[in-house]
């Protein structure tokens, strides 16, 4: 049986026969359910779910009577399963629409990713296929499932970039256009959808309309927000004065080679991928800054580099990261601006899924750890990679320890120093062989 909550509820028998569900109590507890497939939803949420604000008395005993009603409309008892703190829908989750969407979704971003601009078109298109509207449509009323519903909508929308990115790189520049503007409408405060705008217009033969676009966006930024371009969104609009293909990202430039790293650069990749907080941890002169800068240049997306060593007031902070974004310091004046600046960063960061890179943090923990909670709760498409001597102690935090590169037993800044007897006394290079230390 295959289950759909990317619009209304719906349960599809296998020769594709549509079930007939009941009332709205019936849907809402088989979305509440095909939403967590596979897994124990527990009973107070499942009565949040259904009766919201105005549970019956004897509410468990109401739930109880809505699950056999449901077990008989499935025409199979053993999908739902009684378990001491709840209920769970017994199917694999490949079965839910939700769950085969972000599937396909991520692959297709990584396809993109990679390059494979035909392969990740197909995918995202037919992830974005299974949407039929509002996901959890049944349940729009319900505040137990709002994050739920916020966070399936921008890995919507997030597909729908990535499916117009890969139409660009296909030559489809002008196939896009009229989509992308609708987009814009729906978000004005969105970059990458509007560079992806800009884009599709030079793409199309059109860059006067491309420039207009531009100028469209820098004006709805300062209006809304007292920000300035992203340095991506200025880099594509340069692109275009110069009759340039636009480039996709940047970070501070490195001028020397990155070496011995190899292992720690593909776990983190992986980390970021799945994980939105990320900290890498371990004493000065390990290299977390340069780890950090490597690994963020190999994420998909734009990303903030933040540099906080010269921060020491803890109110300097989020001017610090909102001055990264490019929002300018009139934003803060009471003329302005509305709501302090940790609210008007969560209300950039909201319509600007980055990954957002806390360069040495340690002697701001505290001040930190509370501003990155506060991020990551009020924008969902929010990522962080930290660099700290010590670790944020946040929940869902994942910590990563930086280790020391050595050369034959050697740490590196000892090995700049030295040189083998008879071996680079005329000029010639000196090679230098590095091993990591598993700690």
């Amino acid at each position: 049986m295959r289950f759909g909550i990317l619009g209304p509820v719906l349960a599809r028998c296998a020769d594709g026969t549509p079930a007939v569900l009941g009332g709205p109590r019936a849907r809402a507890l088989l979305a509440l359910l095909a939403a967590e497939a596979g897994r124990v939803v527990p009973t107070d949420r499942l009565i949040d779910g259904m009766y919201a604000d105005a549970p019956p008395e004897g509410a468990a005993n109401a739930l109880q009577s809505q699950v056999s009603r449901l077990r008989r409309r499935l025409g199979d008892a053993g999908l739902v399963e009684l378990h001491p703190a709840g209920y769970r829908l017994a199917v694999d989750p490949a079965e839910v629409d939700a769950h085969r969407f972000t599937e396909l979704a991520g692959t297709g971003r990584a396809a993109l990713a990679g390059g494979e601009y035909r392969r990740a078109a197909e995918l995202l298109g037919d992830a974005l296929g299974l949407w039929r509207g509002q996901a959890l449509a049944d349940l729009a009323d319900s505040p137990s499932v709002r994050a739920q519903v916020a966070a399936l909508a921008e890995t919507r929308l997030v597909a729908v970039e990535d499916l117009a990115e890969a139409e660009l790189e296909l030559g489809r520049g002008a196939e896009v256009v009229s989509r992308l503007r609708g987009l814009v409408a729906e978000h004005p405060l969105r970059e990458r959808t509007r560079g992806l705008l800009v884009r599709a217009l030079a793409a199309a033969g059109r860059p006067a309309e491309a420039l207009a676009a531009f100028e469209d966006a820098r004006r709805t930024l300062a209006e809304e927000l007292g920000a300035d371009p992203s340095p991506e969104l200025a880099a594509i609009h340069l692109a275009v004065l110069r009759d340039e293909p636009a480039p996709h990202r940047g970070l501070p430039a490195q001028w020397t080679s990155f070496v011995g790293r190899d292992t720690e650069l593909i776990r983190l990749a992986a980390l970021l991928s799945r994980e939105r907080l990320v900290t890498l941890t371990g004493p000065g002169g390990t290299g977390k800054t340069r780890l950090a800068i490597e690994a963020a240049a190999r994420v998909d997306g734009p990303v903030c580099f933040v540099e906080l060593a010269q921060i020491v007031a803890e109110a300097d902070l989020p001017k610090a990261v909102l001055a990264a974004l490019g929002v300018r310091e009139a934003a803060f004046s009471p003329q302005r601006a509305s709501g302090t600046p940790v609210e008007r960063l969560v209300a950039v960061l909201r319509e600007r899924p980055v990954l957002l890179v806390l360069d040495n943090c340690e002697h701001l923990i505290d001040p930190v750890a509370h501003l990155a909670a506060t991020l990551l709760t009020g924008a969902p498409g929010l990522r962080i990679l930290a660099t700290s001597r010590e670790p944020l102690d946040l929940p869902g935090e994942t910590r990563h320890p930086v280790p020391v590169l050595t050369t034959a037993g050697t740490p590196v800044f000892a090995a700049r120093q030295c040189r083998p007897s008879g071996a680079g006394q005329f000029g010639e290079p000196v090679r230098v062989h590095l091993r990591r230390i598993d700690r």
